[in-house]
């Protein structure tokens, strides 16, 4: 399908879908709502929790869902701006790029202003990006598009999971946890098939998706609105740095590498066999390859419940062995084959789901609540450096071999890693984890904590 219209008409049409957004945006930007913020926090502990829980959750799945809108659209805009396997993947890995050290930057401002302004920032960002595809004439569009995604999500990525996890009890943390992790995949699932579905069956293909998004973004805001303003901003903000308590070092590590390799399967999908499958397979069906690349994670959408019945360690130790299935299928076919491709893809959402959630329990259970948003930013900094670097790996090696060799030589040098990385996690399992040491155990052990978004905890 190629890219067609000038940029008056695509502005046009851009603008009537932004004219609501507009209006809601504008008219919360500077509503502090701290009016009976005090009451409302003593009265209605319980329902406010519910509330900011649902509205975290709903952030998280509509900017996860922008930032993945792309994918079944790359081969599109490929043919239409004719540029070449390794910009494609940059194009796609610049969301990581970006987003890494956004996560560093933004990782730990929760914990200091509140997850209401942060989240705001990101809701504004991811509309610029969303204007970016809607407008876009050439690959530089497209760049600049991924970056303010990758900046949007990388900042509200800490304060969105915080803001789910805090308010759990002790005991459902790791519920909390996977809560989190599925409204992260669930957006990664309905962007590329929205997209797909929106592209092929509905007007102005490249246009529409965006505007969607823009509406959904102006709903977020409005519920960001509702969200409880920080009580005090004592600390000062500093960009987080890649510090780990001592305690949680092995642990961190293991859950890190876990999650890099969920990602780098799950990143294989949403960059380059869209591309393998519009060319090798023929498929000029949007929807088709929309569907296909949601299937990763939807499957993973579906797994992660189980999570939290199974424990951290055996999800992860089973989502490995299901990740190691479908690399093995894709160093052996290079995507190539539709049939077989549908089969890796379940295989790799079923591991993705288990792998993922199962590293992100095993930190949120153990990381102390006044470092929370912190320590998630790092751990998805290298869930992000998993989706975005093998991609630009790939986007490399197609400078001397096909895409679909690249796909396998890759594909082959993850599987290598998986038995690593499983032993590590038994070990990890086997070993007593040491008391942590550094500040954050003194905050964890205050009768009296202060949560990310501000609020004083007995």
């Amino acid at each position: 399908m190629i890219l067609h219209g000038c940029v008056y008409e695509r502005l046009l049409l851009f603008t009537n879908c932004a004219r609501h957004a507009g209006s809601v945006l504008l008219k919360g930007i500077f509503d502090d709502g701290c009016a009976g913020a005090s009451h409302s926090r003593i009265v209605h502990r319980t329902r406010r929790d519910t509330r900011e829980v649902r509205t975290a959750v709903y952030l998280l799945v509509v900017l996860t869902a922008g930032a993945y809108l792309p994918s079944p659209l790359y081969p599109s805009y490929q043919h239409a701006f004719g540029f070449s396997d390794l910009t494609m993947t940059l194009i796609y890995a610049m969301f990581a790029l970006v987003s890494a050290p956004a996560l560093l930057l933004f990782g730990s401002a929760a914990d200091t202003f509140g997850c209401r302004a942060v989240l705001r920032i990101s809701v504004v960002v991811a509309a610029l990006a969303s204007g970016c595809f809607a407008l876009a004439t050439g690959p530089s569009w497209l760049l600049a598009g991924r970056a303010a995604q990758g900046l949007a999500l990388g900042a509200a990525t800490g304060a969105a999971t915080a803001l789910i996890t805090e308010p759990a009890p002790a005991g459902n943390r790791a519920r909390a946890s996977v809560l989190a992790s599925t409204a992260f995949v669930a957006g990664t699932a309905a962007g590329p098939i929205a997209a797909g579905a929106l592209a092929q069956y509905a007007p102005a293909p490249q246009v529409l998706p965006y505007g969607v998004h823009l509406v959904l973004l102006a709903i977020g805001w409005s519920r960001i609105s509702t969200l409880a303003v920080p009580a005090s901003r004592v600390r000062r903000w500093r960009p987080t740095r890649p510090h780990i308590p001592g305690g949680m070092h092995l642990l961190f590590t293991t859950a890190a590498a876990t999650g890099f390799l969920a990602w780098t399967v799950a990143g294989l999908f949403l960059a380059v066999i869209p591309t393998i499958l519009s060319r090798t397979a023929q498929i000029d069906n949007l929807a088709t390859i929309g569907g296909v690349v949601g299937a990763v994670l939807a499957s993973s959408v579906l797994s992660q419940p189980l999570v939290a019945r199974c424990g951290a360690s055996l999800a992860q130790l089973t989502g490995l062995s299901a990740l190691l299935i479908s690399l093995g299928t894709l160093s052996w076919t290079g995507g190539g084959s539709v049939p077989v491709t549908v089969l890796a893809a379940v295989a790799a959402g079923i591991g993705h789901g288990l792998a993922y959630g199962g590293a992100s329990a095993a930190i949120d259970a153990a990381a102390p609540a006044g470092k929370r948003a912190a320590i998630n930013s790092t751990l998805y900094l290298a869930f992000y450096l998993g989706a975005g670097g093998p991609a630009i790996t790939i986007g490399l090696l197609t400078l001397w071999y096909p895409l679909a060799t690249a796909v396998s030589w890759l594909s082959a040098a993850a599987a290598a890693l998986v038995p690593f990385v499983g032993t590590a996690i038994v070990l990890t399992h086997r070993t007593p984890r040491p008391p942590l040491t550094d500040s954050g155990q003194n905050h964890h052990r205050r009768q009296h904590t202060t949560t990310p978004t501000g609020r004083t905890q007995q």
